[in-house]
């Protein structure tokens, strides 16, 4: 079972923030980001096989900022996030360095909840492991096969025996048995696949081969079906999956059962970082049509940008990383990491850079120069601009600007309000996450 980590205290404000609204990436449309009283959120999250880089950084930042303005409204929010602990580049990268994967997934696991608590990130209110809920997404699985929905393909002459029955939940594949058969989404059932990302076919097939996907696997009914359950593999961890054979779960159909499990169909805001969009994205609101027979997956897509360095997209297969854990070993104050990330548009890509970094500490001293002071000038503005700036598809750095305005007021000439510099730091803490 995956742990979280531990609440930060947010501050109250006086009176409720407004609504909140996102620009949803499947219509570009700008749309209320919650439907009532009760706010719903499914952020997909890491596969632990290394630190928590900027990248990743980012993309919980960004939700964050919309679950504390939903806080500030007024809602009551529900915040469900799942970890990969089991999945291909787990298990190679366990295999490369000669650790046990649970191990791997395990430690790694707990260093992103030390640099989300770092961060000031609100935790989930549902955190769950794939491991954990296997048994829920093997019983999906069968109920696509038996709707019709997906079919079975045998394991590809040459691979690794598979383990059809025998070994522990998680154990190793036993070559003493024969191979079984991988099970895959057949696309061809879902009439509105491709609304979520609206791409092309032929891009869908670059990103598909590109992330995670195997559009040349040999028995495929279309090449952009996506795997639901892979058959047991000899060295490779497997569970008992009752009609589907002893395996492991796909990667898109984890988050599916999982928002379905706790949020079900319509829930508002699937969120996640830019390159989820397709095919991951795609494929989980492909797969909720097909087992409940209703649309919409989700009511919103929101999607943070890309974060860069040296000119290129930060990626674990790159290597070009600059991990949260390495800039706090290093003595920056996660207030300052998080202002720079806050600096940049979410949904747009960005680089990270050390004059970013530079520029963001400077704003942290500045800001906490400006509230130190017992008195200064009237605040209310600034929680009401930074409240509409959130409001309006998380303007971070509209939000900055607000803050900063108002600590140039307050370093160059002051004021006589004294409840203003508690006001601004309150601010700064309950909705950018930023403690002065």
């Amino acid at each position: 079972m995956v742990i979280s980590w531990p609440a930060p205290s947010v501050p109250a404000l006086p009176g409720p923030g407004p609504t909140v609204h996102l620009r949803d990436t499947s219509t570009g449309r700008l749309v209320p980001a919650a439907g009532g009283r009760r706010a719903t959120l499914y952020v997909c999250g890491i596969t632990p096989y290394d630190a928590t880089h900027l990248g990743h950084a980012a993309t919980y930042v960004t939700f964050d900022l919309l679950h504390r303005a939903w806080l500030d409204a007024g809602l009551e929010v529900l915040h469900v996030q799942n970890v990969t602990d089991v999945d291909d580049p787990l298990l190679a990268r366990a295999a490369a360095t000669g650790e046990d994967w649970r191990a791997l997934a395990a430690r790694e696991t707990a260093l992103f909840a030390q640099d989300m608590a770092a961060l000031a990130v609100l935790p989930p209110t549902v955190y769950l492991g794939a491991v954990e809920t296997i048994p829920l997404v093997a019983a999906a699985c069968l109920r696509l096969l038996d709707s019709g929905h997906a079919y079975r393909v045998p394991v590809p002459d040459g691979a690794a025996d598979a383990a059809a029955a025998g070994g522990a939940d998680g154990a190793d594949g036993d070559p003493a048995f024969p191979a079984g058969q991988d099970v895959y989404f057949d696309i061809a059932g879902d009439p509105d696949f491709g609304e979520v990302a609206g791409l092309d076919r032929a891009t869908m097939l670059e990103l598909f081969a590109e992330r995670g996907g195997d559009p040349d696997r040999p028995g495929k009914r279309n090449p952009l079906d996506p795997l639901l359950w892979r058959a047991c593999r000899a060295g490779e961890p497997c569970w008992d999956g009752g009609g589907l054979g002893r395996g492991r779960p796909g990667w898109h159909i984890e988050c599916t059962t999982i928002a379905l499990e706790h949020l079900g169909m319509s829930f508002d805001v699937q969120g996640g970082g830019s390159d989820l969009r397709f095919p991951h994205h795609e494929m989980g609101a492909s797969h909720a049509h097909a087992l409940t027979g209703t649309r919409p997956y989700a009511r919103v897509y929101a999607h943070a940008g890309l974060v860069g360095y040296a000119g290129h997209k930060m990626s674990k297969s790159l290597g070009n990383l600059v991990l949260v854990s390495s800039l706090r070993a290093q003595g920056v104050d996660p207030a300052a990491i998080r202002l720079a990330i806050l600096a940049n548009p979410y949904g747009t890509d960005w680089e990270w850079t050390g004059d970013l970094l530079a520029d963001a500490e400077k704003r942290l001293d500045r800001w906490r120069q400006a509230v130190s002071r017992p008195a200064g000038p009237e605040a209310g503005t600034v929680l009401a601009e930074v409240r509409d700036r959130l409001a309006d598809d998380l303007d971070a750095p509209g939000a900055l600007a607000a803050i900063d305005g108002w600590a140039e007021r307050q370093i160059g000439s002051g004021g006589r309000v004294a409840p203003a510099p508690r006001l601004v730091a309150d601010t700064a803490d309950a909705l950018l996450g930023v403690r002065l």
